[in-house]
C-alpha cells in the first residue's frame, strides 16, 4: 500500500492516516519475504526458463525463499509447477 496515494485528499475515498497505519500494522502479523539480491538473481533465471515476466518470476522466487511450496494466484496457470513451487488458483471451481 502506498500511504501517500491511499490518504491523499483528492481521492474519492481517502483513508485517514490512522486507518492506513492500522492496516499496515494488521498486515505485520504475516511474514514478509524481503527482496534480496539472491531472489532477484533467481528471478532473472526463472523469467528466462519459464518465459514469464520478471515480476511474476520475483513472486515465484520470493515464495521459494520463504519456503512456500504452494503459491496462491489467479494470474498463473492452475497447477503450474515452477520446480517445486506449485501454483493453485484459489478461485477455481470444484
Amino acid at each position: 500500500m502506498d500511504l501517500v496515494q491511499a490518504t491523499r485528499a483528492s481521492r474519492p475515498d481517502p483513508l485517514s492516516h490512522e486507518q492506513a497505519v492500522n492496516l499496515v500494522e494488521a498486515w505485520l502479523r504475516y511474514p514478509v519475504q524481503p527482496m534480496t539480491t539472491k531472489i532477484m538473481q533467481a528471478a532473472f533465471s526463472t523469467r528466462l526458463r519459464w518465459d514469464i515476466s520478471y515480476w511474476d518470476a520475483a513472486v515465484v522466487e520470493s515464495a521459494r525463499a520463504a519456503g512456500c511450496p504452494v503459491l496462491l494466484s489467479e494470474d498463473f496457470q492452475d497447477g503450474m509447477d515452477f520446480a517445486g513451487v506449485r501454483v493453485e488458483n484459489p478461485f477455481r471451481g470444484p
